[in-house]
């Protein structure tokens, strides 16, 4: 129940923050038109647009500091704000600013209250509360009964190409497995479909990844070491940066979820064992992994 409203919180804060940011590039490209700045004038747009929201931001709070009602009569005195459209627009932005701050509440008293946020995931440099949300809602440690387990849920497991081939999980036609429903006439449909949370792995290799190279620290250390691996590997040679890039962030990711599982396995008493590489073929991931410990 507890991790249901957690999931609930976190979908429904990352649905505000796609919605405050839009929101936000309306209301910074209406403002950089009217102060008479072309598009693409400034050489860091995205750093420009923040610092132009938090200055705007800082007009409505002085404009409205006091202000218990707004009316058609009153006067407006702001060297950017100067219209009761655009004072509406900035406080239909600063509400959605203030919503988003109580989800994020609500979802840090509820990861307060955890033991795998407090004994693990709060000292992982780069996991706030939002991504500890999405932990915590998305993955069921109880399920996961070999840290394998979660690289397949995080779709960071390897499946065969056409040729065989084995590669990084992905969309793609042949990495799809066959699944069936009911639909609402009750009939069984038979379909094909993806293995892993997209949700979770977007999150994960899409967000996390980059703010932990972005950081440094320990998992920006296993992802300098494996992606040197693959620029010396003559299999990698032909591949782009990017693609070695890419598989180096898997490689880290896969890492950290490696030393979440176990510590996340033990705080819950539940038996832990060697992953499949380490135990069956000798290859060791890096990371935490001590079933002694």
């Amino acid at each position: 129940m507890q991790n249901q409203l957690i999931r609930a919180s976190v979908r429904t804060m990352y649905d505000l923050q796609k919605l405050r940011i839009q929101a936000g590039n309306r209301i910074v490209a209406a403002f950089r038109v009217k102060l008479g700045i072309e598009p693409g004038e400034k050489e860091d747009e995205e750093t420009e647009a923040g610092k132009l929201l938090d200055e705007l931001r800082k007009e409505y709070k002085r404009i409205t500091d006091g202000v218990k009602r707004l009316t058609k009569g009153m006067k407006i005195n702001s060297p950017l704000i100067t219209t009761m459209g655009e004072l509406a627009l900035l406080e239909a932005y600063e509400r959605q600013c203030q919503v988003e701050a109580m989800h994020e509440k609500a979802i840090q008293d509820a990861l307060d209250n955890t033991e795998i946020w407090n004994q693990f995931l709060l000292g992982v440099r780069g996991v706030g509360p939002l991504m500890g949300g999405v932990i915590l809602s998305e993955i069921d440690i109880h399920k996961a009964r070999h840290v394998s387990s979660l690289w397949k849920l995080a779709g960071i497991d390897v499946a065969p190409n056409n040729d065989g081939v084995m590669e990084g999980r992905s969309r793609k036609k042949h990495h799809l497995v066959p699944k069936t429903y009911t639909n609402a006439e009750g009939e069984v449909i038979e379909t094909v479909g993806i293995t892993f949370n997209p949700f979770l792995k977007t999150k994960l290799v899409g967000v996390l990844a980059d703010v932990f190279i972005k950081l440094g620290g320990k998992y920006r250390t296993v992802y300098d070491g494996y992606k040197n691996r693959l620029e010396n590997h003559p299999k990698w040679a032909e591949k782009t940066k990017g693609h070695r890039h890419n598989a180096a962030k898997r490689y880290m990711i896969k890492v950290f979820l490696q030393d979440l599982w176990l510590a996340w396995r033990k705080i819950e008493g539940l038996p832990v064992s060697e992953p499949y590489a380490k135990a069956k073929l000798g290859i060791n991931h890096g990371g935490e992994y001590d079933i002694a410990a």
